[in-house]
Parts: structure tokens; sequence; C-alpha cells
């Protein structure tokens, strides 16, 4: 029998995933406000359920699905050039990762392929270090 006061590891997980949609979130909102990287925009809605932050939450949650989702499968896949590279592929696969999330919504905007790759760059040391906070 559990204690009252206990989590599962799940609910735990949960947790930790909207901590780091919020991050996300975060970190677009302040990569919008201060333009860097240029051509990277996000149209927010003043008008939506949660106001104008609610459209950050929505691309960061769209960001963490795409990237639990097919940011293993694009890994693998590239591991090859990711070896060869030693590890600098991953830019691009982290660039394609916001490349997907500009196309799944209509609210982000990405003017080419330098805008994705520090985009990229920027949320992969974020994510990495929400990860970090979140695992200790």
């Amino acid at each position: 029998m559990r204690c009252a006061g206990s989590s599962s590891p799940s609910v735990i997980t949960v947790v930790k995933f909207v901590i780091k949609v919020v991050i996300l979130a975060a970190a677009f909102y302040g990569m919008a406000y201060f333009h860097i990287p240029k051509g990277l925009g996000v149209d927010p809605n003043p008008a939506g359920p949660l106001g104008e932050f609610g459209t950050y939450l929505w691309i960061g949650l769209i960001f963490g699905v795409v990237n639990a989702i097919a940011g293993p499968i694009l890994r693998l896949l590239s591991l090859p050039f990711v070896l060869l590279t030693l590890g600098l592929f991953l830019l691009v696969v982290n660039a394609a990762l916001l490349g997907l999330t500009a196309a799944f919504t209509d609210r982000l905007t990405i003017d080419g392929f330098g805008t994705a790759i520090l985009g990229g760059l920027i949320l992969a040391v974020v994510g990495w270090v929400a990860d970090q906070v979140l695992d200790r």
C-alpha cells in the first residue's frame, strides 16, 4: 500500500514535461521579443483563451511534442552524419524540429535555414538547461 503523499513516477514525468513546456514558451517569448534570431517571428493572439502568452505556451507545447516524438527518430536516422561531424549535425536536426513546429502552427514563422539553425541552437541550450535543473 502506498502512502498518501507519494506520487507515481508518471505524474512526476508529466509535471516535468509541463514545466519544460513553460520554459520553452518563455524561450520563444524571449526570442520573439528581442528578435533573436532575426527572421523568427511569433504572431501572438491576444484574443485567445490565455491571451498572448497562451500563444507562446501553444508553440512551446508543439515544440515539446515534436521534440519528444520526431526528435529521437531524426537523431537515430542521422546518427552516421552526427558521428561524422562530431555532433555538429545535431544543429541541423534541431533546425528541422523547429521547422516542423513552424509547419504545424501558423503562429510561428521562420524566414530561412540560418534562422532555424540559430533558433534550434538557442532552444537546444534552453532545453538542456531545463533538463539539468529538472533532473535534480
